[in-house]
């Protein structure tokens, strides 16, 4: 076939191989949509379960994935004796801890642990901050989310101390033989402590798959253009 000069000759080969690589790249980027679809979905569902009434946090062990998120409360006292301090949260621009402290339940033997904020720490870090904690039947009001809480870990050997750089569900209950409900809540409750408690909204990730697709797609394009320029020639004229 040729048009204005130019002869598209493909060979049979690069047609194949472009076809294959083609197909496989638009498969990979309509499944990065699809997994889009799938967190925008699940984000509309979590939203508003976040609207709806907060409910009480049994004594018996609960699901995660039934409580992820929701306005939750959990009537009991704290052990302070078992507080420790995720280490490296920051704070406009300020490096500091969170405050998690487990609650017992009732009168029961079961415990949920409750993020009660951040606080800077101290130039010495030797130091922890001092901060009060209620005594006595308190009511926590705030948002269940996992009470696994992992960053960048510099030693796999179990901690010691009340800093720590991950909260591990299970490294915790083996330190410090409580039992524990799944989820940890995130405090947000007006309480004058000094602690600040502003919890960012969870992100789909819907927007790193849309992001995926889209190389997916402009990949299949750039081959596309590759083939067709390297499958034509320019036909010249065998006139004197």
């Amino acid at each position: 076939m040729t048009i204005l000069g130019w002869r598209f000759t493909p060979r049979l080969w690069s047609t194949i191989g472009a076809a294959i690589v083609i197909t496989i790249m638009l498969q990979l980027g309509n499944w990065q949509l699809s997994r889009a679809q799938e967190k925008e979905s699940r984000q509309e569902q979590l939203d508003t379960r976040a609207r709806e009434p907060a409910v009480a946090l049994p004594v018996v062990p609960v699901r995660l994935e039934d409580f992820q998120y929701r306005q939750v409360e959990a009537r009991g006292k704290y052990v302070p004796e078992h507080t420790i301090y995720l280490d490296n949260k920051i704070h406009k621009g300020l490096a500091g801890y969170h405050v998690v402290t487990p609650l017992r339940i009732g009168t029961s033997s079961m415990h949920v642990l409750v993020n009660r904020g951040w606080v800077v720490a101290d130039r010495d870090r030797s130091k922890l901050p001092d901060i009060p904690t209620p005594h006595g039947q308190v009511v926590i009001s705030g948002i269940a989310t996992t009470a696994i809480q992992k960053t960048l870990e510099l030693s796999g050997e179990l901690v010691s101390g009340q800093v720590w750089e991950n909260l591990d569900l299970e490294r915790y209950r083996s330190a410090s033989g409580l039992a524990l409900q799944p989820v940890m809540i995130l405090q947000t409750d007006d309480v004058k402590d000094g602690l600040v408690r502003q919890w960012a909204r969870p992100d789909s990730g819907s927007g790193k798959n849309l992001g995926y697709a889209f190389q997916w797609f402009a990949m299949a394009l750039a081959v596309l253009i590759i083939y067709l320029v390297l499958s034509v020639k320019r036909e010249y004229s065998q006139q004197k």
